[in-house]
This record gives structure tokens, sequence and C-alpha cells, in this order.
């Protein structure tokens, strides 16, 4: 599994997402290619022609280039006859008709990993909105790729930390790590594109129950469980809410649900009931 597998999903979706808002009649971008400095454009949108497909952009050449040294967004007004950047990739942008191009680079910790650009066929500014809204989709694209290298960081953690807390029950802090990084593990899972990862993600999750299956007698939703495993590792219901991306409400709504099914009266007890039945660590 490549590091960006997933984030050719997100690239797609958010060139989607501009072209929709911005009425942008072209939009394309990729992602950094293994350690080199160079973006290779994989995703197309509104492209009449193969000119742009898998171009690969050098750091510091080209528009896009420039935004990846940079690390921030660049435009030009007229490409082939702009004096703001180099013209080594001038073929291919004459060859899909592009005048207006707007490149937004994807920073993820201070890392430039991709950019997205948004074009028009004539040349006329590009204006605010076309600009937010790019800065925007690069925004997104980033907000995936940190879930993404968040999950990988806890799978790491959980090939090592369930072995050494089931050889040592007795330790209490081994086991507060477990049930911290299964939280975390099923807080992320439904954030994650990549369909392979999200799946190695839940199986972590089943790991960290100590292979214990769930008891026939208790079904819990997915969010159900959810929820509890922030409770187990200590969560309020504001923090639990902002972990999951929902309302404290929402939160209060699941966590009446799951303490009827496992008939407690309390958040402790459904915790406690749950893991008896297998759906927590």
């Amino acid at each position: 599994m490549t590091g960006d597998s997933g984030g050719a999903v997100e690239i797609r979706g958010a060139l989607l997402r501009l072209r929709r808002t911005t009425g942008l009649p072209v939009a394309f971008g990729g992602l950094l290619e293994g350690g080199r400095r160079q973006i290779r454009i994989r995703e197309l949108n509104g492209t009449a022609t193969p000119a742009l497909s898998a171009l690969a952009v050098t750091s510091g050449n080209g528009l896009g280039g420039k935004a990846v040294t940079l690390a921030r967004p660049c435009a030009v007004t007229d490409y082939s006859c702009s004096r703001q950047i180099s013209h080594e990739y001038d073929a291919a942008v004459a060859a899909e008709g592009l005048r207006s191009v707007v490149a937004v680079p994807v920073v993820v910790r201070r890392r430039v990993r991709g950019v997205l650009y948004g074009a028009l066929r004539d040349a006329r500014p590009l204006g605010d909105r076309v600009f937010s809204a790019a800065v925007d989709a690069a925004r997104d694209v980033e907000q995936a790729l940190v879930a993404q290298d968040e999950a990988r960081e806890l799978l790491a953690a959980t090939r090592v930390e369930p072995s050494s807390a089931r050889s040592a029950p007795a330790d209490r802090s081994a086991w507060e790590q477990v049930r911290e990084a299964h939280a975390a593990l099923r807080a992320l899972a439904p954030r994650i594109t990549d369909e392979a990862l999200r799946a190695e993600l839940l199986d972590a999750c089943g790991l960290l129950t100590s292979g214990a299956l769930p008891s026939e007698g208790v079904s819990l939703a997915p969010r159900e469980v959810d929820v509890l495993a922030c409770a187990a590792a200590g969560a309020t219901n504001a923090g639990a809410a902002q972990r999951l991306g929902v309302t404290a409400e929402t939160v209060k709504g699941y966590l009446r649900s799951a303490m009827r099914k496992l008939g407690a009266h309390t958040r402790g007890e459904a915790v406690v009931a749950a893991r008896r039945a297998g759906w927590l660590p």
C-alpha cells in the first residue's frame, strides 16, 4: 500500500467539487511521487485531450512547480505569456487550450504532498471566489491525508501495544494505551476513503478487543461502539463529539441507545458491559 493511495480518491472528489462550486471548465491535480520533488498529474476533470495526463511537474517549474516551491497558491491570467513562471509545460497546456490557471499546493504537516489546478480556456482573472474555492478543495485533501497518516501511525502502534498489554493484564497503563488506540481507530475509520486502509483499521479494532467475539445477545451500531470507545478512553461528550465529527447531542443519543441495549444506567456501566460483551478492549 503506498502512502498516497487514498489521496488520489480525495483529489478526484475535490476536483469535482471545485468545478461544481466555481463553474470552472477544467480541474486537475496529482500527488508527490515517492521521495522525488515531482508531482504526477493523475486526476483530470473536464479535460478534452490527454495532454496533461501523467504529466510530471518538477518543483520550481511551471505554475504548479512554483506553487510547490513556495508552498502557497499561485495563479496566472495567461499561462503561455506569463513572465511569472517558467514554461517547460507550455505544449501540454496549449494542447488542452488553457489560459488562466490557478495552482494550489496540498500541504500536510509543512510538507507539500500534491497540487490542485483550476483553469479557464480564456485569458481573464479567475477572481477571489475561484481562488478561495481552490484553497478549500486543497484543504479537504490535506485533511484526508492527515487522517490517513494518523491511521497508519495508530496501526503501527497497535502492532506493538496489544501484545504487550495482553501479556501483562495487570499493567493498567498498557491497557489504557490499548483502549485509547481503539477509540482513536474507531473515530478515524469513517473519515478514511481508502477502502483497504479502512478495512485494516477495523481489523485492528477487532484485534484490540483481545479477539473476543461480540455477544450475540447485544447488537450495537457502529456509531454506538464509537461513542462507547471514546467514553472508555475518558472522553467527555463534547470531546467525543469533536473526535467523531458530530454534535454533543448526537453523542448523547448514541450513548443513551447503547446504554439501553446493554441494560446500563450510567456511561461507566455501559463501558463495563460493552467490554464484557466483547465490543471494547
